[in-house]
C-alpha cells in the first residue's frame, strides 16, 4: 500500500488497489492482516484444556515464548449484483500459535484457527459528521480449530458491519449473532455444542479503528461482552514500511478470546515481527 497524504483516504486507497488485481490470474487479495511474528510472549500460556484432554497431564508444558502468524485472503466471486451495487466474495482466514522453540515437545502447533466466511459488501456514501460511511455488508462466518474431543472448539456466525473513514482514519463496526448448536448429550459426545459460553467471552460487537501518520499504520480492536463480570479484549497493532510490502509489525493482545483454545481464559501477548499488507 502506497504512502497516502493526509487528506487521502486509506480505505480509498485500499478499494481502489483491490480493484486494479481483482481479474488478474494467480493474484491473491489480502483480505485481514497477513503477518508472521517469530516471538511472542505470553507469560501465562492456557494449560488447562490440553491437561484436561491428556492421559499424563503431569507431562503437558508450554513455553511462554512462540511464533504466531496469520494467513488471510480473499475472492471476489461476483461484482454488481444490483446493477452497480453489492458485491459478494469468499474469505479464508488461518491463524496458527506455534510452540516452536519448545523442543521438548517436538514443537508443537499449539492451536490453529481456521476461519472460511461468505461475506457481501455494499458501497455507500452516508456522511455523519466528519465520518463517512462506505461500506456496509452482511457475512456468514464458521470459525474451528480442526480439533476433537475435549480440544475441539467452533461456532458459526452470521455478522453484519459498517465501515466509517475520514482521510487517514477508518473504523469497522462489527455486530453478530451466534447461531445456536445442539447441547451434547453427554459428556465427550462428539456432536453438539463444544462451547455453549463462548457468547460469554467474545460478546456480539468489535470495533476495529485504524490511522495513518505519515508511514507508520496504528489500529486498536475493542471487544466487549457488555455484561457483568466485564471479559473483554483490546488489541494494539503497529507497522512501518521497511522493503517493498515488506512491512514491521509489532502487535499487543490483552483480554479473552485471542484464540479459540483460549476464549475463556485471559491472554496478555506481545509479539513482534513483519506483515506482508497493510493495516487497511
Amino acid at each position: 500500500m502506497g504512502l497516502a497524504r493526509a487528506d487521502d483516504s486509506l480505505l480509498e486507497q485500499r478499494v481502489q488497489e483491490e480493484l486494479a488485481t481483482s481479474d488478474l490470474p494467480f493474484v491473491i487479495t489480502p483480505h485481514k492482516v497477513n503477518y508472521l511474528l517469530p516471538v511472542t510472549y505470553n507469560p501465562s500460556p492456557n494449560l488447562q484444556p490440553f491437561i484436561a484432554a491428556s492421559d499424563q497431564p503431569d507431562t503437558i508444558q508450554l513455553d511462554d515464548v512462540e511464533a504466531k502468524f496469520q494467513i488471510s485472503f480473499k475472492f471476489p466471486l461476483w461484482y454488481n449484483i444490483f446493477g452497480d451495487n453489492g458485491h459478494l466474495f469468499f474469505a479464508y482466514t488461518n491463524k496458527s500459535w506455534w510452540q516452536v522453540y519448545n523442543k521438548n515437545a517436538s514443537s508443537p502447533f499449539r492451536e490453529t484457527n481456521h476461519e472460511p466466511e461468505m461475506f457481501m459488501m455494499f458501497n455507500n456514501d452516508l456522511q455523519i459528521g466528519p465520518l463517512t460511511n462506505s461500506l456496509w455488508g452482511l457475512g456468514l462466518v464458521h470459525q474451528s480449530n480442526g480439533k476433537s474431543r475435549a480440544l475441539s472448539r467452533s461456532w458459526n456466525r452470521l455478522y453484519a458491519t459498517m465501515v466509517f473513514d475520514s482521510g487517514p482514519f477508518a473504523m469497522e463496526t462489527k455486530v453478530w449473532w451466534r447461531l445456536p448448536e445442539d447441547e451434547k448429550a453427554y459428556f465427550g459426545d462428539p456432536r453438539g455444542d463444544d462451547n455453549p459460553d463462548i457468547s460469554d467471552y467474545l460478546g456480539h460487537v468489535e470495533i476495529t479503528s485504524a490511522y495513518g501518520i505519515e508511514q507508520h499504520r496504528f489500529s486498536l480492536m475493542l471487544r466487549n461482552n457488555f455484561a457483568s463480570p466485564n471479559r473483554g479484549a483490546l488489541e494494539l497493532t503497529w507497522s512501518y514500511p521497511i522493503l517493498g510490502n515488506l512491512r514491521l509489525y509489532g502487535q499487543y493482545f490483552n483480554g479473552y478470546g485471542e484464540s479459540l483454545i483460549d476464549y475463556n481464559a485471559h491472554t496478555q501477548r506481545l509479539g513482534i515481527g513483519v506483515s506482508l499488507n497493510d493495516i487497511l
